[in-house]
């Protein structure tokens, strides 16, 4: 009997990332809603083809989204914020209303809030539960259009839906209500789904429950086996459709006992991230049910070992009999790229080390088929020596001393210091480092990339984009300046072009959310500073005028979690590595007289382990230090600044308060400012800019708008210590309303300044 192959989801932004620019081109008027989702359909097409061919037996459908998939939940559920509904448009424009904010004719709303996606680089939408809200199912959905549309192509497909239990999980409240208040209607709201989906021809169903592997409380737990009870007992009661839980990232240790009571025809471990679940099988696995076996790494891009997975999967035959073990991907294939057949500039000695996800369907079916060629062929690639170790990085890092992450003279004395040097006014206004990313810029670069401009051609442009960019912030009244980051593609693929032991790809994208991909460098070997990399943009900016220029770098974790990561060394000393390398940035930027320097760590809370008695053990241990490492050793009158964004940092306030910055900056405009209140609690030291508008969006803020959100920020900020700035940089936005929004933020700036003297 063969063993069967399953995928819990593709990619979805197109193998030419067809979805961005379609969507762009919908978002900018110059196209329908019917031409973008001609692109959709054949994107969504494309997949299942691929999987099919591949020999995938279960291939999942409603995997696809023009946005984020639990968006896609809310709306299948009728769980939409009244303010959406009440702009009355058409409904994919109310869709992304609720995704990225929408201003015009029918009015002015804001966007759901955006947060990490568990441990990954993706964001999702939150969904925004209110007192009022109904959770029913519509007869026409996307979930039923979508298995139509694949069985149309003659493929039969495993409709995947984020379960109940996550999306209230996920869910924020409003009103009085939570998440055990909402677990009646959602049982009938499944059911009604999964009866659609019988009707037309549904053999199985995956319900998508991640949330499984965070700490799950005794509450959280009977909650979830009260609605799968009953939700099970409906289906079965009305239909024939078999139901697997599916759950990624982690495992599930405190609630397996419940799982595989429950009844499930299927159930999806994650064996690459679940560090106990083989332990968790030896427990008992229930007979005749299907084990989703995760052991395909699905977010990272090196070549499975085989004989390394076929011991997992011989260890995990002890508990499962091996007909009921299904071969499959540890989450999502949307966190790696399409394929390594777009790569022809890497060398094949290279590529052969990287799957992306069509190469992971391969490594599917020759797991599964045991394959001897391709056992042999992979035993090869494993055997030959891929990278030497480099010897004065090595030597470096085990010559790291304590006194190399610890700042002297203390913050209250630095503080004092800086105030006195840089005389800044209260509520100084400052951006978070890009200016939008016109056409122009981005051909200035390609150009120069393709060696059709000269290397004088294009550094004279990037001047005259620099000089116009620092004459707009003095125009505007900005009080630290920034030079705009033209020459910058990323600001991750920047730095690693810049750093020995990376590796790039041409066409390796992935989807952070929506519209916006990145192409994640690859870290190949020992890194090290190959020479200076922005300290001439910097120096260039700074003599343009007398306000200070923030010198503009990428955090070592976070140049590290927006990397494919090396699996042969640990995170800690890779991030310890690019933390030397910048170091070494961060002092050339001092001796070049740049008297601010930020250091960006938006990534930092994106690995943090899922479960709280990991945080510190698995990860805060190093990831605080290697960004201590970095600034450590630079002047007191040197201000140094850091940037998060889109996480939720509430929880881990005083580790960012170790990070032992002058002045942190984070996104807080869709969160409602809340983390204003833990910043309180934990009598915060470092100052702040907690962001007074939503950069993702294409609505300006009104002063009267930023204003506000100051005033609520002053109840819990000292005004001493308090800055005022966007929620993230402004690289993707247009120029005019950048500039709007801008004057708006200085303004409210200027009119607090008068109410707090």
């Amino acid at each position: 009997m063969s063993v069967k192959t399953s995928v819990i989801g593709f990619p979805r932004i197109g193998k030419l990332r067809e979805l961005k620019f379609e969507s762009e081109r919908f978002f900018k008027g110059e196209s329908t809603a019917q031409v973008l989702e001609q692109a959709a359909k054949a994107i969504r097409a494309y997949g299942w083809e691929k999987q099919r061919e591949a020999g995938i037996d279960f291939i999942p459908s409603n995997d696809f989204s023009f946005y984020d998939n639990v968006l896609d939940v809310a709306f299948l559920l009728g769980a939409v914020p009244s303010r959406y509904a009440d702009l009355k448009l058409p409904f994919i424009e109310t869709y992304f209303a609720a995704a990225h904010g929408y201003q015009g004719a029918a009015g002015d709303v804001k966007a759901l809030p955006m947060k990490k996606w568990f441990n990954t680089n993706y964001h999702y939408i939150v969904p925004e539960l209110s007192d009022t809200t109904k959770l029913v199912v519509a007869e026409d959905n996307k979930v039923v259009r979508e298995y139509k549309e694949a069985s149309a192509l003659g493929i039969q497909t495993t409709p995947t839906v984020v379960g109940p239990y996550t999306f209230l999980r996920l869910a924020t409240y409003t009103g009085v209500k939570r998440a055990k208040d909402f677990l009646a209607e959602a049982v009938v709201a499944y059911a009604t789904l999964v009866g659609q989906l019988a009707k037309i021809g549904v053999q199985w169903v995956s319900l998508a429950e991640p949330a499984l592997v965070f700490d799950v409380t005794a509450e959280e737990k009977a909650q979830f086996v009260s609605l799968y009870k009953t939700l099970l007992a409906e289906i079965r009661k009305n239909t024939q459709v078999k139901v697997a839980l599916q759950t990624y990232f982690g495992d599930v240790r405190d609630v397996y006992d419940e799982v595989v009571a429950l009844g499930f025809d299927g159930i999806g471990l994650d064996f690459v991230e679940g560090k106990r679940s083989v332990e968790l099988l030896a427990k008992g696995f229930p007979k005749n049910t299907l084990l989703f076996a995760g052991v395909v790494n699905g977010k990272n891009i090196w070549r499975a070992e085989y004989a390394a997975k076929n011991v997992l999967l011989d260890e995990i035959k002890k508990y499962v009999p091996a007909e009921n073990v299904v071969v499959g991907t540890s989450c999502s294939l949307l966190h790696v790229p399409y394929t390594t057949e777009l790569e022809s500039a890497l060398a094949p000695e290279v590529k052969n080390h990287f799957a992306f996800a069509e190469e992971k369907l391969q490594e599917l079916r020759d797991l599964a088929s045991a394959d001897a060629s391709a056992l042999q062929k992979n035993k090869e690639l494993f055997s030959s020596e891929r990278v030497k170790a480099d010897k004065k990085v090595q030597d470096q890092l085990a010559a790291l001393k304590e006194n190399d992450f610890v700042r002297l003279p203390l913050f209250a004395e630095r503080e004092k210091i800086q105030h006195e040097s840089f005389k800044l006014p209260l509520f100084p206004t400052t951006t978070i480092g890009s200016f939008p990313q016109t056409k122009e810029v981005r051909a200035n670069r390609a150009a120069y990339k393709k060696k059709s401009i000269t290397k004088e051609q294009y550094v004279a442009f990037n001047q005259k984009k620099i000089a116009e960019c620092i004459a707009l912030q003095e125009e505007l009244g900005l009080d630290v300046l920034v030079h705009g980051e033209f020459e910058r593609n990323d600001m991750v693929e920047y730095f690693g072009g810049q750093l020995n032991g990376y590796v790039f790809t041409q066409n390796a994208w992935v989807q952070s959310y929506g519209t916006r991909c990145v192409k994640p460098p690859v870290v190949w070997g020992d890194v090290s500073r190959q020479s200076p990399m922005t300290v001439e943009w910097s120096v260039f900016a700074q003599k343009q005028t007398k306000k200070f220029v923030k010198g503009m770098l990428t955090g070592p974790v976070t140049i590290l979690n927006w990397s494919f990561p090396r699996e042969d060394v640990s995170l800690k000393d890779q991030a310890l590595q690019i933390g030397l390398a910048i170091r070494e940035e961060v002092l050339d930027l001092e001796k070049n007289g740049i008297r601010i320097i930020q250091i960006d760590e938006a990534a930092l809370r994106e690995k943090l382990p899922l479960r709280r008695s990991d945080w510190h053990t698995e990860y805060l241990d190093w990831a605080i230090p290697a960004f201590r490492l970095v600034h450590a050793k630079v002047q007191p009158t040197t201000q140094i600044h850091t940037h998060m964004c889109y996480s939720e940092f509430n929880d881990i306030i005083k580790d960012i308060d170790n990070m032992d910055a002058d002045v942190i900056t984070f996104e807080a405009s869709r969160a409602d400012l809340k983390i204003l209140d833990a910043l309180k609690a934990a009598n915060f030291r470092t100052e702040v800019g907690p962001g007074v508008y939503d950069i993702h969006s294409a609505r300006v803020p009104s002063v009267e708008e930023i204003t506000n959100a100051l005033e609520k920020m002053l109840g819990r900020v000292q005004k001493e210590k308090l800055w005022v700035n966007p929620d993230c940089g402004l690289k993707t936005r247009g120029e005019v309303e950048t500039r709007a929004s801008l004057a708006n933020l200085v303004a409210a700036a200027k009119k607090l300044r008068e109410n707090h003297k």
